[in-house]
C-alpha cells in the first residue's frame, strides 16, 4: 500500500503504525546512503537512520510541510551524521569502514539502486572492485566537499536544494562539486 505524502504525514500525526512502516520502507535506503556517505561507518549510519526515524516520529506534530518530508528527513540525517563525526573526531576515534564488507553492500544496497539487474560473477566482481576504488577516493575528500558530492550523486539533488539543505550559497555548492570532480578525476587517473 502506497500513500501520498499528505496521507502519510496525517497517518504519522495520528501514530498510525502502518504509516510509520511505509515511511521506513520508502526512505530508509536513501537516508542510509546519505549517512554512510558522510560518516563512512556502517554501524553508525544504521544508528543515525534509526535516530532520524525516531526524531520524525517524535516531532511530526511540529513539521510545517514547507519543504516536503524527504527534504526534512535529509536535513535531519545530514545534521546527525555531521554531529556524530565531529564527536568522534574530538575523541580521536575516527576509523573508516570500507565497503569490502560485501554482506553490508548486498543487504543495504547503498550505491546500487537497480535491484533487478542480472550480472555474471565476473561483472559483479569488476563492479565491486570499482566501487571499492571509488569509495576509497571519496573517503579522502574533506567532509564538506564529500557531503555535497553525496547529495548530488547519490540523492540527485539540484544545486538549489543542496544549498538550501546545507545553508550555503549555490556558488559554494558548485565550487565544492568542481573540487570533488577534479580530485576524483586526478586520483582515478593515477590508480
Amino acid at each position: 500500500m502506497k500513500l501520498d505524502e499528505k496521507e502519510l504525514i496525517q497517518g504519522l500525526r495520528h501514530s498510525d503504525k502502518r504509516s510509520f512502516e511505509i515511511l521506513v520502507d520508502t526512505y530508509q535506503k536513501r537516508l542510509l546512503a546519505i549517512a554512510y556517505g558522510i560518516t563512512l561507518e556502517k554501524e553508525e549510519s544504521l544508528e543515525i537512520v534509526q535516530d532520524v526515524f525516531l526524531s520524525v516520529y517524535q516531532n511530526i506534530g511540529n513539521f510545517r510541510e514547507e519543504s516536503g518530508l524527504l527534504a526534512w528527513m535529509r536535513k535531519i540525517t545530514i545534521n546527525l551524521s555531521l554531529n556524530w563525526k565531529r564527536r568522534w573526531i574530538r575523541r580521536f576515534r575516527w576509523s573508516h569502514q570500507t565497503l569490502e564488507d560485501k554482506n553490508f553492500r548486498e543487504n543495504n544496497d547503498l550505491l546500487y539502486r537497480y535491484e533487478d539487474k542480472p550480472q555474471t560473477p565476473e561483472a559483479e566482481y569488476i563492479e565491486y572492485e570499482s566501487e571499492n576504488i571509488i569509495m576509497n577516493k571519496i573517503s579522502q575528500l574533506p567532509e564538506k566537499i564529500r557531503t555535497v558530492l553525496v547529495l548530488k550523486v547519490f540523492e540527485k539533488m539540484s544545486y538549489e536544494d543542496i544549498a538550501q539543505t546545507l545553508g550555503i550559497n549555490i556558488g559554494t555548492v558548485k565550487s565544492r562539486l568542481h573540487y570533488a570532480k577534479k580530485f576524483l578525476t586526478q586520483s582515478m587517473s593515477f590508480s
